[in-house]
């Protein structure tokens, strides 16, 4: 399997083309499940594990790799599911990832293969599967449901990171003025838009948010369909780059071919931190990338930001 990845970081030509490559795995049962590849490290047969004391009941232990020590998490325990039996451990793969600057690896039992989609056919999950649901995406293969995996919210609930504003970080006389600045935030996992939100409360912004590129391009067309400068709308935007329907790339290449909506300050804020190359921000046009999580950066760059817009406004 891992021949098969040995050409994740050549991949970039997707970028802007609102594409994207799905690893295809199954937990316990016939379901298929995906991950975005530049998610990814490397996959390999389960190694051994190490057990640690009074860890999270869904890391199954920690397992020493390339110099790096690394969780390894059940994903089908993780997701509400069966955890794996201790027997079949051995006979079961870890894909090792790289989220929000952190490496953890994620125990299946199967990896099937890669599979080059577009982000079109990717579509929110049904409102049906409930608020509690692990899936960012479903799309169909060959007559088959696939379901993106919602790894955000699982670490969030295994490591939770702390989503506040340090007080000093936090600009007292731009705070005043913050409210009349608007930014828009779009990203499809409702646990990252529920920190970037908090984060932006913080800064004193009113904030906006959109669960996809397309929802966004369409709220950001609808603000200037009377002709109106999108600076009078909008201080930034602050988009995450996996999405269903429209992704953060080709969102960002919307915008900037937009002669009402260049003008735009965009920030790429995204968990693909580890195999992020800054080549796609200059080829997309976007002003600014963030890897996820940090609050303090974040309210950091936007204050920043902000603060040159307030001195042109003088």
């Amino acid at each position: 399997m891992a021949g098969v990845l040995d050409s994740v970081n050549q991949r970039t030509q997707l970028v802007g083309q609102n594409r994207l490559e799905l690893l295809l795995f199954r937990l316990q049962g016939e379901q298929i499940y995906g991950i975005n590849v530049f998610k990814v490290k490397e996959v390999l047969q389960c190694p051994k594990l190490t057990m640690m004391p009074k860890r999270h009941p869904v890391v199954r232990g920690v397992a020493h790799i390339r110099g790096e020590t690394i969780p390894i998490l059940d994903m089908g325990m993780a997701t509400g599911q069966m955890p794996v039996p201790e027997k079949d451990v051995n006979n079961c793969f870890v894909i090792i990832t790289e989220y929000n600057r952190k490496t953890q690896g994620f125990l299946v039992s199967g990896v099937e293969r890669i599979v080059n989609m577009n982000w079109e056919d990717m579509h929110p999950p049904p409102k049906g599967a409930g608020k509690d649901n692990y899936l960012t995406a479903v799309t169909r293969l060959e007559n088959k449901l696939i379901e993106v995996i919602d790894v955000e919210k699982i670490l969030a609930e295994v490591s939770p990171t702390r989503d506040t504003v340090a007080d000093e970080f936090i600009d007292k006389e731009l705070a005043a003025k913050a409210i009349e600045h608007k930014v828009l935030v779009v990203d499809d996992s409702t646990v990252a838009r529920r920190q970037i939100v908090h984060c932006m409360d913080a800064v004193g912004v009113e904030v906006v948010t959109k669960n996809d590129g397309r929802q966004a391009l369409d709220y950001l067309r609808s603000l200037v369909a009377d002709g109106s400068n999108i600076d009078d709308h909008l201080s930034l935007m602050i988009s995450d780059v996996e999405m269903p329907e429209m992704d953060g790339y080709t969102l960002t290449t919307n915008c900037k071919n937009d002669p009402s909506l260049k003008s735009l300050y965009i920030m790429l804020h995204t968990s693909l931190s580890g195999v992020f190359n800054k080549a796609m921000v200059a080829k997309v046009g976007a002003d600014d990338f963030m890897a996820k999580f940090n609050p303090d950066e974040l309210a950091q760059r936007v204050t920043s930001v902000l603060k040159t817009i307030e001195e042109r406004r003088q």
